[in-house]
């Protein structure tokens, strides 16, 4: 298999993987893995942007880009950031200890036998949700074929973390109305309990028992199953609505 080949089979292999249940750190993984088989680059990794604004590591190939990556965070400088504050792409730059853009990033990645840096940032239009950061071990820049291929991994990248989250909040929203139709089933009947058992209409049992949830600093579905189950104070049936 040629390597236009492999690129193209790589890139249908993570494509395929969105149509299914997935796990985004998996996927991402699996992505920084491809773009050390297939572009040249010594280790690569993905940092995501948390709910608080601040950049977190989610995967890299190797343990040597993970302290790599986890010491840029530290230190506040390097190609993901950039690429993060920016969204735009950091081009590939040879690294010397203690000088450049990122002094403290290049003396430590030279430690650990990488020799030059790109990042490429995770973005969908105006928005950047991370970056991806690649390393290479020799002097040799990554050729523009390459970069248009990392390119295709980023989106591939942002792509998978934004559909996640997008079913996940899809998710959660179903989960919330069918809790809020369950309530509701749950208040209906509460109401017919308290309707039975006080004798009066539906509207004024209905206000008894949010009154009473209210006056008492309980959920109104909490004092509604109470009321089903026959442990709920008396008194609400009394008790005259305000």
């Amino acid at each position: 298999m040629t390597r236009e080949a492999d690129v193209v089979q790589s890139l249908v292999d993570l494509a395929d993987t969105l149509v299914a249940d997935y796990d985004v750190v998996d996927v991402l993984t699996a992505l920084t893995d491809r773009c050390v088989q297939l572009l040249g680059a010594a280790a690569a990794g993905v940092m995501l942007v948390s709910s608080s604004g601040e950049l977190r590591l989610v995967a890299s190939s190797s343990e040597a880009m993970r302290v790599l990556e986890l010491f840029e965070l530290q230190a506040m400088e390097g190609p993901c950031l950039d690429a993060f504050r920016t969204g735009e792409r950091v081009d590939t730059e040879n690294l010397y200890a203690g000088t450049g853009r990122w002094p403290r990033f290049s003396t430590v990645a030279i430690d650990a036998g990488f020799r030059w840096a790109l990042a490429l940032p995770l973005r969908l239009r105006e928005t950047v949700i991370g970056a991806l950061n690649l390393v290479g071990a020799d002097e040799t820049p990554m050729d523009n074929a390459d970069v248009l291929v990392a390119r295709a991994f980023a989106d591939l990248a942002t792509i998978s973390v934004l559909q996640q989250r997008a079913t996940a909040e899809t998710q959660r929203v179903n989960e919330q109305l069918s809790n809020a139709l369950t309530s509701r089933i749950i208040i209906e009947q509460a109401k017919g309990v308290i309707y039975e058992r006080a004798g009066i209409d539906m509207s004024q049992a209905f206000a008894r028992l949010r009154n009473y949830a209210r006056n008492n600093s309980l959920r109104l579905t909490d004092v509604a199953q109470a009321a089903i189950d026959g442990s709920l104070d008396p008194q609400v049936w009394t008790a005259t609505s305000p």
